[in-house]
């Protein structure tokens, strides 16, 4: 079930094609937010949005999965609603239509007859694209269809893709904010166990051409089934502040070069661990925006770890890039897990699943990762974190 994979590819490039065309066109931008009702809003954010590329690109990755695997379509959850009211009240629920000119009429009702922009926006929706991977293309795996779950974030770190930075200088290759922080996230796991199983995480905007002002993006992959691990780097090293491979010298033992500790962490972590990081780590701590782009980093091998304590990610938000690490040998685990397991020798990581909703909780909280979350690429890496971060948070006062 590799072409699942494939599929999977190919619909999040068209993804980020139309996250690309709806950031060019600023004043159709401004008139695609939408303040999220209560249920559905991230408890982190006093104000929190969604957009209509995100509704859009939710819907496309749906409509085109079901019609390449039929029933395929229905096993897809997302963060957002495709439920829209416009300026004259009415509701209206976003569908990918069968012909680009039923699109345009549906876009028209959510956009107040903007017939200009409901046409450039359909025309990007039914345009077909091709992206394919010679890495991948050599791989042959069945899996079967019906155990395949899907998880969307169809727009991760949407404040940074309304805010629109372009500006923004990395370190050490990492971005704390801006347009490069934006990721498409698709992650498939096994609906019995919920064990994650592919991944693909789609960065649109990676570097840009200053004369056309065009985005370039990036896209990563991995599969991980029954002894099978493959993903997109095994040909690449770690990654560059321009989206490229660079070369890995200093980017661990495997380059021959020992190096301290590093983490990527939340802007809006506590404090107390923010202090305890600090203390293992030292200067290699970077704060970064989005989750998706911030196991992204672990990924790329820009950091060792994603450490976050608090319970405001969720399913959406780490199955693509767990997929993607459990191919590489790493993970993302439950940080309270790991805290008060201590994980000493030969004791595995409590890893996140994503088929069990939280008992007792409502919408988007059913779903949300309550232990915190500590993504990893290298399990000698974690546990040389863990082994220094547990003394460390007991040092600044921080119950493990």
């Amino acid at each position: 079930m590799s072409a699942v994979l494939r599929e999977l590819l190919r619909v999040s490039e068209k993804a980020a094609n139309i996250a690309r065309a709806c950031r060019q066109q600023e004043a159709l931008f401004q008139l695609l937010i939408e303040e999220k009702k209560d249920g559905e809003k991230n408890k982190k954010f006093a104000v929190d949005f969604k957009t209509l590329a995100d509704v859009l690109v939710q819907e496309v990755i749906k409509q085109n999965m079901e019609n390449k695997f039929p029933g395929l379509g229905k096993k897809i959850l997302g963060e957002e609603s495709n439920e829209f009211t416009n300026e004259l009240g009415e509701k209206i629920i976003l569908r990918l239509c069968p012909t680009e000119e039923e699109t345009v009429e549906l876009l028209s009702k959510v956009l107040n007859g903007n017939k200009l922009a409901s046409e450039a926006l359909a025309k990007v929706v039914h345009q077909d694209v091709t992206l394919t991977d010679p890495t991948l293309d050599s791989v042959e795996i069945n899996i079967p269809q019906d155990i395949l779950g899907i998880w969307v974030d169809p727009i991760d770190s949407t404040y940074q893709y309304i805010k629109g930075s372009t500006d923004i200088k990395s370190n050490e290759g990492i971005f704390p904010s801006g347009l490069q922080c934006v990721t498409i996230l698709i992650g498939v796991y096994d609906l019995h166990t919920g064990v994650p199983l592919m991944g693909v995480i789609n960065q649109p905007f990676v570097s840009q051409d200053l004369n056309t002002l065009r985005w370039r993006g990036r896209c990563y992959w991995g599969l991980s089934y029954l002894g099978t691990n493959v993903h997109s780097l095994q040909r690449a090293g770690p990654v560059g502040s321009s989206g490229e491979p660079r070369a890995a010298g200093g980017a661990g033992p495997e380059a021959g070069q020992p190096r301290g500790l590093s983490a990527v962490i939340s802007t809006s972590e506590a404090a107390t661990v923010k202090a305890a990081v600090g203390r293992v780590c030292g200067e290699r701590v970077f704060p970064a925006a989005g989750a998706g782009y911030k196991g992204l980093c672990v990924v790329q091998g820009l950091a060792d770890v994603y450490i976050f304590s608090e319970d405001t990610t969720f399913k959406w938000d780490c199955c693509a890039a767990h997929a993607i690490l459990r191919a590489m040998g790493g993970g993302v685990a439950d940080l309270q897990g790991c805290l008060r397991a201590g994980l000493g020798a030969g004791l595995e990581p409590p890893q996140l699943r994503y088929h069990a909703a939280n008992r007792g909780a409502a919408g988007a909280e059913r779903w949300a990762n309550k232990g915190g979350l500590l993504a990893y690429r290298s399990r000698e890496r974690l546990d040389a974190f863990l082994g220094l971060l547990i003394p460390s948070l007991a040092a600044v006062g921080t119950p493990t």
